[in-house]
């Protein structure tokens, strides 16, 4: 039998329910896991949930796995650059053959879910069906999987995790999750599996109540940041950070991170903790944790992607992360010019987000990515000249534009001091961006 091309599989993915258009059930991801016989049960698993921070701590914890010695399956989401970022083994994405071999392995069983259920299966359940077959096919020690959204409904919380992540719980998706952060944590509290452990950031107290009362619910030992563990000491250093952490079972010090923000800090604290339980209850080697912080990356978060001018690029796309970048942006770069390129999607939060960034932008470029979803320059113009001044406002037809006039407004300030370009709004902006720079090197 012949195998379909890569792009054929893309586009057929993509003809499917897409994966921001949720119809909250288990009940056909569970119908096709049953088809295929359960691959998901067939390996140990970390399951990680929340706002934002999900993809940092899921590839920390993989980082933290690899220099234990096991071999890890790795599902996030969503993609920069390319499908292909969502599913990785050792830390290294697939390929198209195997990407293709695993669809070939699940695609008779799709009509037949689809053909049985009131809706077809989402572009994002046979992706993680994708991702579950995969890894019992090329087995693996232990499955890192991030949700899509939520947690009780999300098509990954048909693993039984041994562990459970939340990382900081904040405002987004409110048309599916709930309008109030204990509704919101309440969702995503979904993960949190009967007698395992409970990994908990550092939350606002109504999310915080939720997630314990869900620990309580469920028998599970919750393990919270700044209680059980936490960050003891941050110094910023050049490339990076350099923390000590008191872990759940032992401290570990002079930890270098070559990822910048206090938040990246917690998400590291998060992930040692979450491998301290899985990995048998017991403090890692010093030395096991220093390398794997040392090789950790996560591309599109606040990443330096080109000098001269300096570029940045981050995936913030709600309030939170902004709030982040700019605590980010004010703590760890000595900037006395930021110019911002902004496109976002249409149904988030722009005002409150581009809010957030005023403190620290100097100049606005407003653009639009790629995606059908993708905001009009004119409705987010008519939001920015309610926080930003006229003089302060520009816009451009696409990313690229936005580009090269950003690097020419760069170039006439350099002699006024220090100056960067920052590039965000989406995780779409973000990784076309990423790919367009890398393109024009």
């Amino acid at each position: 039998m012949s195998i379909k091309s890569f792009q054929e599989i893309e586009r057929a993915l993509v003809a499917r329910w897409p994966e921001t258009k949720i119809n909250p059930t288990l009940d056909r991801i569970e119908h096709l896991v049953d088809f295929l016989g359960s691959p998901q049960l067939s390996y140990p698993t970390i399951h990680i949930a929340g706002t934002n921070g999900k993809t940092s701590t899921s590839r920390m914890i993989d980082s933290l796995c690899q220099e234990l010695g096991l071999r890890t399956g790795r599902f996030t989401s969503p993609h920069l650059e390319n499908i292909l970022e969502r599913i990785a083994i050792n830390g290294i994405p697939i390929d198209e053959l195997t990407f293709a071999k695993s669809y070939q392995d699940i695609e008779p069983y799709l009509s037949l879910v689809d053909e049985k259920m009131p809706n077809s299966l989402s572009f994002f359940e046979v992706m993680t069906a994708l991702a579950f077959v995969t890894f019992a096919e090329h087995p693996v020690d232990v499955g890192i999987f991030e949700c899509g959204m939520g947690g009780e409904w999300d098509s990954t919380n048909v693993i039984d995790n041994k562990v459970a992540v939340v990382t900081s719980i904040g405002f987004d998706h409110m048309e599916y999750l709930g309008n109030t952060l204990e509704e919101i944590a309440t969702t995503k509290s979904g993960i949190i599996k009967k007698g395992e452990f409970a990994v908990l950031a550092r939350q606002e107290r109504e999310a915080a109540q939720a997630l314990l009362k869900r620990c309580a619910i469920m028998n599970t030992t919750p393990l919270r940041e700044g209680i059980e563990y936490e960050v003891i000491q941050r110094d910023v250093a050049v490339g990076g950070q350099l923390l000590t952490i008191r872990g759940v079972y032992g401290i570990y010090e002079d930890l270098f991170l070559p990822l910048h923000g206090k938040h990246q800090s917690s998400n590291a604290a998060t992930a040692l903790a979450a491998v301290e339980v899985f990995a048998g209850e017991t403090k890692i080697s010093q030395e096991i944790v220093s390398d794997a912080f040392a090789n950790a990356t996560s591309p599109g978060r606040c990443e330096i992607i080109s000098r001269d001018p300096t570029i940045i690029i981050d995936a913030a796309h709600n309030p939170h992360g902004a709030i982040s970048l700019k605590e980010t942006f004010t703590s760890e770069f000595s900037l006395e010019n930021i110019i911002l390129v902004f496109a976002a999607m249409g149904d988030k939060d722009i005002p409150g987000f581009l809010a957030e960034l005023y403190p620290i932008i100097d100049q606005v470029i407003i653009t639009k990515n790629s995606s059908p979803r993708s905001a009009e320059i004119n409705q987010i113009r008519e939001f920015a000249s309610d926080i930003f001044e006229d003089a302060q406002i520009s816009t451009a037809a696409n990313l690229e534009e936005a580009l090269q006039l950003a690097k020419s407004r760069a170039s006439a300030t350099q002699d006024s001091g220090s100056v960067a370009i920052l590039v965000t709004g989406s995780v779409v902006t973000a990784g076309e961006m990423r790919s367009l720079i890398k393109r024009k090197a």
